[in-house]
């Protein structure tokens, strides 16, 4: 595949080919026109004996110093050094190679005056597969993403650090040298423009909301699985009762679960009027509120995100008509606010996936199963301690859903005086998707064992196709084993989009 990047926007399967997949990228000619254009600009402000900033001045508390013309290839080459100065573990391929194509992008509007080999060596990285090291601490979100995209601008430099294709890590200037790179010497304007951006937080993002969209379908399998596994009902999520309080997210969590316990044989056994069960537990009965809650959230990061990815986001920018002009549009509040707001979401579905796995295990609430679904309870303990292990991520969750965005702390003499910290929220969300991956993985693999423990009965056909994919790595019930590799399969068969796939080999597309 290949991706070609143009003074518009990226879409979000765009971001996550080049960043997850290695898709190759091309500049657009009108990108390139358009940067020649705005460089133009900048050449004619460099000569002004009027100082503009990033041009012609020192940066941040320091922009009231005019540079000599002499100093500023150096100005420009001592910005990015400087602030190359993250600290901790190296940052995920997908991570940087997300951040790199997002900068790329904004230089390719024409709004920031670089050079068009300053651009194009960015995309001769990006198609090499020279990942620059960048690492966890550095950024406060403000001013961008600044540490990890000037790690990636010392990479465009020949210096610092790098991984090639094949995972090595070796000095950037004999990478580049290899790939046939030649490295960029800065110019006016050019180094600033590497690194001010929100292009961290936002591939995050972008990449999050991907996976959380897949990870939503799946929270709905599962709880469709729990809810048959513990003779739950399917009446209440009839289409006319969701409309009665019209949230979109709600509704399309519960016309899933429709589709997903239709013709089930399990339901079918209790659902005439001798059940003398009134209701199920809101862990099962309020499903499509909180899945539904977690859609609508996801939706509007989306919007956000989309947004986003349609700004030209530099400081100082070249407008349309030629001026060049001081903004604050590098500030990361809005997407700092939205991955917060998922953490926070991605915790209330863990949570409520946690408390339907638990009714599993309780002889008293799980309606004639085993205690804990184990063989010879006693003897056994079966599932007892995959729930803990459930329990253990959903309290690490609800930790990592304290807001990042609330705080702040001032930095460059005051003059950064107010940050968004959302290089820090993607960060904790990042974590907080692996985990909600785990704590499905876990109910799902319940789940499963409940509905055979459930024969003679049979499950729906879609939660049934799910339990037999699993069932391709994972045996079913039996005396105790070692749990830690079934529940691994479990997390892979989830991640990779297979359970996902099973339950769609019968419904069709899932919401």
């Amino acid at each position: 595949m290949n991706v070609v990047v143009g003074v518009g926007a990226l879409a979000a399967d765009e971001v996550v080919s080049v960043a997850r997949h290695g898709a190759r990228v091309t500049l657009a000619p009108e990108a390139l026109q358009e940067i020649a254009r705005s460089r133009e600009v900048i050449k004619a402000l460099a000569d002004d004996v009027k100082p503009h900033y990033g041009v012609s001045t020192g940066f941040g508390a320091l922009a009231t110093r005019h540079i000599p013309t002499e100093l500023r290839a150096q100005l420009q080459r001592s910005l990015v050094r400087s602030h190359a100065a993250g600290s901790g573990p190296e940052v995920e391929r997908e991570v940087v190679r997300a951040l790199m194509l997002l900068r790329l992008s904004t230089l390719a509007t024409g709004r920031t005056g670089v050079r068009t080999e300053t651009a194009e060596a960015y995309a001769g990285l990006l198609n090499a597969d020279i990942t620059p090291v960048v690492h966890e601490y550095g950024s406060l979100g403000c001013s961008g993403d600044l540490a990890p995209l000037a790690h990636c601008a010392l990479a465009v430099m020949g210096e610092g650090v790098v991984r090639t294709a094949d995972g090595e890590k070796k000095p950037a200037g004999e990478a580049l040298a290899a790939a046939g790179i030649t490295p960029v010497v800065l110019e006016e304007k050019e180094g600033l423009a590497l690194i001010n951006g929100t292009d961290g937080m936002l591939g995050m993002l972008v990449l999050a909301a991907h996976d959380l969209r897949r990870l939503l379908s799946t929270a709905d399998i599962a709880a469709a699985m729990s809810v048959e596994g513990q003779l739950g009902t399917d009446a209440v999520f009839a289409a006319d009762l969701q409309a009665m309080r019209p949230h979109p997210g709600q509704g399309d969590s519960a016309g899933n679960l429709r589709s997903l316990l239709a013709d089930s044989a399990i339901i079918a056994s209790h659902a005439g009027p001798d059940c003398t069960y009134v209701q199920d537990a809101y862990s099962l009965r309020c499903t499509p509120q909180v899945h539904g809650t977690a859609r609508d959230t996801l939706g509007h990061a989306e919007l956000v995100a989309s947004r986003e990815l349609a700004s030209a986001v530099d400081n100082p920018v070249v407008t349309l008509d030629g001026r060049v002009e001081s903004n604050g549009n590098f500030h990361g509040a809005p997407v700092a606010a939205v991955l917060d707001f998922l953490a926070i979401t991605v915790a209330d579905v863990a949570s409520i996936s946690e408390r339907r796995t638990d009714r599993f295990l309780d002889p008293a609430r799980n309606r004639g199963l085993n205690a804990f679904l184990a063989d010879d309870p006693g003897v056994d303990s079966g599932h007892m301690i995959a729930q803990y292990t459930q329990a253990a991520i959903v309290s690490e969750l609800k930790r990592l859903a304290t807001p990042a965005s609330v705080d702040s702390i001032p930095s460059s003499a005051m003059q950064e005086d107010h940050v968004s910290m959302g290089w820090s929220a993607a960060r904790k969300l990042r974590r907080a998707i692996d985990g909600l991956n785990r704590v499905l993985a876990v109910e799902l693999y319940t789940a499963a064992r409940a509905l055979d423990l459930r024969a003679p009965l049979t499950p729906a056909p879609a939660t049934a196709a799910v339990r037999e994919g699993l069932r391709k790595t994972v045996e079913g019930p039996g005396t105790d084993r070692w749990l830690a590799p079934e529940i691994e399969e479990a997390v892979q068969y989830v991640a990779s989009g297979r359970a996902l796939a099973a339950a769609e080999s019968v419904t069709g597309d899932l919401v």
